[in-house]
């Protein structure tokens, strides 16, 4: 799963360095030729990148311009356009910030100071920020030399390879609405400069171009033969043109709707072979190749739109490898693709996790679930934590329902089926076993009703029933039987103006894909505390209350006094502690104001404040929610990132810790578990574990000095090595691994409220319900803040020697039950508490957990036993090899007698060692395994039993246990019975020798 990709450049001279740009993602690097992938423009103000390119002169300086070009409902405006000179270690702003979308960046081969780069504009809003602009100092001032009217953009230009002052640029006028896309114009055409830009030539009709109104055009020019130049035009014909001349003349090629006319204003690009003028790549929903100049395209597309290559289609960005023709690169809606062999196999990186989520949803299964609707990608579901090794992979996620996925909701008592919709007004129930779904989208009441649903319908569970659910175009629709049947329970509550619903506003290419759907409910908000009480917003601005479970609406439009007029209701959310109180958010992007809106109402819509403006959060809002614990905590999600308040809305900080200025479209609570579930478009999923913790520092709840924060319950999880799905031997930085939560231990929150001195250590000691003192851990690792200290959920247990240990390693697992925490730092302490649960995939009887641990606490006694006796044999060779080498440095005396004792005892250990322990031989040593019984071998044998096991221990487990006991009490009886003895004798024979005893 991986999001759309606008922008590819590859270093030319190592093609190992790549860099791709996504449309809400950020800017990606590669150094080993796509298989790993890292991030390299998360720290910048925004994610939204329309194209980018590398100076081949010296590849560290990689210019970034921002704002999709693609004008979908669904783009992502822009910042104007980024520099960097180290290879995207660091970046600096470098203008042009009012353009909003950025298509094109061509630098100058000859001198790297100019730089061309084509804006395409804000379609939303005619400006005249838009056209192309020009700098010959390396971005310190901006020229516009083409501009045509406040509509038109750069759709695409290219430079001639043999001459950089001869440039070709498509201009194309069209204009977004929320309510119809218009594509074509006067604005529009191609236009040719042989003066570096100073002067420019329209090309027409006279040189072989369609006559008329001309819309999107897409340009390539062969680098193996310039004089050979495509165009895909958009006009009353769509067609694909030609020139052989270098532009002067042009012949249309190819007139076949299927490969001329697939959707001009989001694919419209081409791309020419390295090598060969003739192989044309057609980039479009497929991916297309005509091996005759364009006269005829393949039959079967060399990456179908039906994805059964393994790469996503509808594409919007290509690259091949100016030396090797064989070797080039896609990227669309889905990802990426990377071929070596002409399109024959294609490699898809996933470790590019730019997904575009308009939604996400979450259950209560334990580990629980996210969801998600994603642009273009359907609905999934995937865990949000596991408890395997390997952090959370691409396998571990499923496919429910198609389309461009919207909300998503399971139900919270069987997380197997749920609801899943996508555009158009699809609704769906799911079963995520069997992969089943089907179609419960509301019928019209009658046969002259059309209903509206928007591309991204309101939808809504009841939160008193869990049969019931509400749906919306311009009624809300609602169920009471999981969509086996609908009523509808509101009039219009749109504007229902005529004027936003005629379909057919004009231009050149008709695009009815339901997209500008308009004039309908986007959000639905029954209220927890009244299930009579249910708000509803529009896209036309429209915000309607109902106190009677729809019988009667109350438009309260007019009492938002500082919203824009017909706004943009992306989301209400009623309260869960007053019945009054809501949270709405707008945006007015669409018009062409870019201004957040974020208002509260206290009195059932009657007043509303306005709670966040452009100087307190950066970006238009996009989503909101109160926290369900904590009232002052506020979550706001805008085009620009996640803000976060501790006032209830009064004031607003943005989150960073390793979150970017993503667009954050959605945001859902997991009630059990205290967690943040955070939808991007652009970034994927993110969860924030921890709620447990910002809930006390927003309810003003901190000490000085030292807090020890709550905690969540811990899973008690049952397992050894535990492996992911599918083949473990998957390489390094090649699979997507999303962070996991730890298991088999637990992180113990705390907040200093100072910074730390150099050495300050936090220590926690654990405490069982009875008050024993069962361990104790502690860091040095701190920071003023919030801070984590791991617990492994165990009891401090004796180890065994030659024990291997890593991460996963732990002592006696404690059973489930209630644990005190008391942290200590310096003089000052603190306590918190967590409770410890059964994994819940085992259904267990508590008698068989205490068997367990009294069988693993049995165990634990021997290795302390047969661990003292071993050491305190190890402590006698120890002093014995000392006596040995003080006898061979006494020089000039010689006492062989007190030498052969010596050696003796040294043999006589030895040999009482290997009683208990046997021996590894005296010699070099590949690999050895004894097979021996003995006393630590037993013990093994008795830990490997207790180590996970979920049934109670058999009778021969027993048995093993005292077996090892036996051994263990002979083995000890036989040290001790040597220390009285022998060693006794040796002892003080050697006092009376000249030798030092008492050596260190």
């Amino acid at each position: 799963m991986s999001g759309r990709i606008t922008a590819i450049d590859v270093v030319t001279d190592d093609p190992k360095i790549m860099y791709v740009g996504a449309a809400s993602g950020g800017v990606w690097k590669s150094e080993n030729g796509g298989s790993a992938w890292k991030p390299v423009f998360d720290n910048q103000p925004t994610q939204n990148i329309g194209a980018l390119a590398i100076q081949q002169s010296n590849s560290n300086v990689i210019w970034v311009g921002t704002g999709e070009g693609n004008p979908v409902n669904s783009m992502n405006l822009g910042m104007g356009i980024f520099k960097s000179e180290d290879g995207g270690i660091r970046w600096k702003h470098m203008g042009l910030e009012a353009t909003k979308t950025i298509h094109r960046i061509i630098i100058d081969p000859n001198d790297p100071n100019t730089i061309y780069v084509g804006a395409m504009g804000d379609p939303f809003s005619a400006n005249p920020n838009r056209g192309l602009y020009k700098t010959v100092d390396g971005g310190a001032h901006w020229e516009k030399i083409l501009f045509t009217n406040e509509k038109s953009g750069v759709a695409d230009m290219v430079m001639d390879p043999r001459n950089p002052r001869k440039l070709f640029v498509a201009l194309y006028e069209h204009e977004r609405t929320p309510y119809y896309f218009t594509s074509g114009g006067e604005g529009s055409g191609l236009f040719v400069s042989e003066d570096a830009g100073k002067n420019w030539k329209k090309l027409g009709a006279d040189e072989g171009l369609p006559a008329g109104n001309l819309g999107r055009i897409g340009l390539a020019i062969a680098p193996s033969n310039p004089n050979r130049m495509y165009a895909k035009i958009e006009a009353k014909k769509n067609a694909i043109y030609r020139s052989d001349d270098a532009g002067v003349h042009w012949e249309l090629i190819n007139d076949t709707p299927k490969f001329a006319n697939n959707r001009p204003f989001y694919f419209q690009d081409l791309a020419v072979d390295t090598e060969d003028a003739n192989r044309v790549y057609n980039i479009y929903q497929p991916l297309s190749v005509s091996y005759d100049g364009a006269v005829t395209f393949d039959t079967i597309p060399m990456i179908p739109a039906d994805e059964t290559k393994g790469i996503h289609a509808d594409f919007h960005a290509f690259w091949v490898n100016p030396k090797d023709a064989k070797h080039f690169i896609i990227g669309g809606d889905g990802g990426l693709g990377i071929t070596h062999d002409h399109g024959k196999s294609w490699y898809f990186p996933e470790t590019i996790p730019v997904a575009q989520f308009y939604h996400v949803g979450v259950d209560n299964d334990r580990p629980y679930n996210v969801y998600g609707g994603m642009q273009d990608n359907g609905n999934w579901s995937g865990p949000a934590y596991t408890w395997k090794r390997g952090g959370i992979r691409t396998l571990y996620w499923q496919y429910l329902v198609g389309g461009d996925g919207f909300d998503i909701s399971p139900d919270l008592d069987n997380s197997r089926f749920g609801y899943g919709s996508s555009q158009n007004g699809n609704l769906y129930r799911y079963d995520k076993l069997t992969g089943y779904y089907v179609n419960i989208q509301p019928p019209a009441p009658d046969l002259k009703t059309e209903l509206r649903f928007n591309w991204n319908a309101g939808f809504a569970r009841d939160p008193f029933n869990p049969d019931a659910a509400y749906y919306g175009s311009q009624f809300v629709h609602y169920t009471l039987d999981k969509g086996a049947t609908w009523k509808v329970i509101s009039p219009d509550l749109s504007t229902n103006n005529p004027e936003y619903q005629k379909g057919d506003y004009g231009g050149l290419t008709l695009d009815i894909s339901g997209a500008e759907r308009y004039s309908s409910i986007l959000t639905i908000a029954p209220s927890q505390l009244d299930e009579k009480l249910i708000w509803a917003g529009t896209d036309d601005g429209q915000v309607q209350l109902t106190t009677d479970g729809g019988e009667t609406w109350t438009n309260l439009t007019s009492n938002v006094t500082d919203m824009p007029e017909e706004g943009w209701i992306a989301q209400i959310q009623a309260s869960t502690y007053k019945k009054g109180t809501a949270w709405m958010v707008v945006n007015n992007y669409r018009k062409g104001d870019y201004a957040p809106y974020l208002f509260k109402t206290d009195d059932f819509g009657k007043t509303w404040q306005r709670m966040v403006n452009g100087n307190t959060v950066r970006g238009y809002a996009l989503t909101v929610i109160q926290d369900s614990i904590e009232p002052n905590l506020v979550f706001l999600g805008t085009e620009h990132g996640l803000w976060i308040s501790a006032d209830e809305g009064q004031t607003w900080a943005q989150f960073k810790n390793g979150f970017p200025s993503v667009s954050t479209m959605d945001l859902k609570i997991q009630e059990t578990e205290s967690a943040l579930i955070v939808g991007t478009f652009g970034r994927a999923i993110w969860v924030l574990d921890d709620l447990l913790s910002l809930r006390e520092i927003a309810g003003n709840r901190l000490k000085e000095g030292l807090t020890a924060l709550p905690m969540n319950d811990a899973v008690q999880v049952k397992g050894l090595f535990i492996n992911p799905p599918g083949n473990i031997w998957i390489g390094f930085h090649t699979t997507f691994e999303g962070e996991n939560k730890v298991f088999q231990k637990t992180e113990i929150p705390f907040y200093l409220s100072e910074v730390p001195k150099e050495g300050d250590i936090i220590k926690a000691d654990i405490f069982d319900h009875e008050g024993n003192n069962i361990n104790s851990v502690e860091t040095k690792n701190l920071k003023v803040g919030l801070n984590y200290l791991l617990w492994k959920l165990d009891k401090k247990s004796s180890s065994l020697p030659g024990s291997w240990t890593d991460d996963f390693s732990r002592d006696i697992p404690v059973l489930p039950g209630d644990y005190t925490i008391v942290l200590n730092y310096g003089t000052v302490s603190d306590t918190t508490k967590v409770k410890v649960i059964p994994d819940p995939r085992f259904d267990l009887d508590k008698a068989v957990d205490r068997q367990l641990y009294d069988y693993r606490k049995a165990a634990d006694e021997l290795v302390k036993q047969i661990s003292e006796q071993l050491t305190s044999i190890d402590e006698k060779q120890k002093k014995v090899d000392k006596l040995l080498k003080q006898v061979s440095d006494a020089s000039g005396k010689s006492n062989t007698s007190l030498q052969r004792k010596i050696n003796r005892m040294k043999t006589d250990l030895k040999t009482l060692k290997a009683k208990g322990q046997t021996p590894r031989p005296d010699r070099q040593v590949g690999a050895w395994q004894s097979f021996e019984t003995s006393a630590h071998s037993k013990i093994k044998e008795v830990l490997q039993i207790a180590a996970a096991r979920t049934t109670e221990p058999s009778k021969q487990h027993w048995e093993a246990l005292e077996r090892a006991t036996q051994l263990v009490s002979d083995f000890s009886s036989a040290v001790d019975d040597f220390m009285k003895t022998k060693w006794q004798d040796f002892a003080l024979e050697i006092k009376k020798s000249d030798l030092d005893w008492e050596m260190e």
